[in-house]
């Protein structure tokens, strides 16, 4: 009977650890993971006027925003920056002082032309030349000739060599006008050249300091600052150049409807030497 319960509870043993063999889960040694690296990539700012830097990079910052001042690029320019602002001061004098004198009141002012046909037309040829000393003026010239002429010939009729000196007297006076605002045009092709000289001078210097350095030649970024420093003297050539030609568009039309306004008086004073020489018959 023992021997039973003994043979019992040998299997009941068995049986016990066999359930608990599968009832407790073994422990699960995990797998060695290589460790997990973030990259972070670098956040970008793109700033007021277009350039972009890495953000915490003071340094960078300031070297990619690459910009100047007027001081800075006036010290570029070197010397060319004074022959360019000499051109446009002469060229500011030279449209102030046309803006003056190119004027309908300056060149053909219509009260002195009827003054003047008033007195050719009462044979009062001394009053028409003292009216002329006393205005001188492009139409004051041309009535002068006028006169001159026919004290020179001592008669009215001569017609055709009047019309010629006046004629000839008025192209002077135009070509005197017209060449006055050519001035301007002249400045405008010279002051780009310039402009163009001082680029060519800083290109050569920039490039011959990278050639004598090959630390710098590496880097081209000194080789682009370099030439938009060169290219300092085009631009203010060019800020020279575009008002002196937009100037002189204005003026060239100015001369030729002076010219015009010069002609039909002229053709007045011719008019009434021709109503005094009809009368006198």
């Amino acid at each position: 009977m023992k021997k039973s319960y003994s043979i019992l509870f040998a299997i009941t043993l068995a049986v016990g650890a066999a359930v608990a063999q599968n009832t407790i889960p073994t422990p699960v040694i995990p797998e060695a993971q290589p460790p997990e690296v973030t990259v972070q990539a670098p956040t970008v700012k793109i700033d007021d006027k277009g350039v972009y830097a890495p953000t915490g990079q003071t340094g960078a910052t300031k070297s990619a925003t690459y910009g100047m001042s007027f001081r800075e690029a006036w010290g570029y320019g070197g010397w060319i920056m004074w022959i360019l602002l000499a051109i446009s001061v002469y060229a500011v004098s030279m449209a102030i002082y046309l803006l003056a004198s190119l004027r309908a009141s300056q060149v053909v002012p219509r009260r002195l032309v009827g003054s003047v046909r008033d007195a050719i037309l009462n044979n009062e040829d001394d009053a028409a030349r003292r009216l002329c000393d006393s205005h001188p003026c492009a139409f004051s010239s041309i009535a002068m000739t006028a006169l001159d002429c026919i004290r020179a010939t001592n008669k009215d009729d001569n017609s055709d060599l009047l019309n010629d000196l006046v004629q000839s007297e008025g192209s002077r006076i135009t070509d005197g006008m017209q060449s006055q605002a050519q001035i301007l045009l002249d400045l405008a092709a010279i002051a780009p050249m310039i402009g163009l000289l001082g680029t060519t001078l800083g290109m050569l210097q920039a490039f011959g300091s990278i050639a004598q350095d090959v630390l710098v030649a590496a880097k081209p970024v000194i080789l682009a600052q370099g030439v938009s420093k060169a290219i300092i003297t085009t631009i203010a050539g060019l800020l020279v150049a575009i008002p002196c030609m937009f100037a002189y568009a204005i003026f060239r039309r100015r001369v030729s409807a002076l010219a015009a306004l010069l002609e039909s008086a002229a053709a007045e004073i011719r008019t009434a030497i021709t109503i005094r020489k009809d009368a006198s018959k």
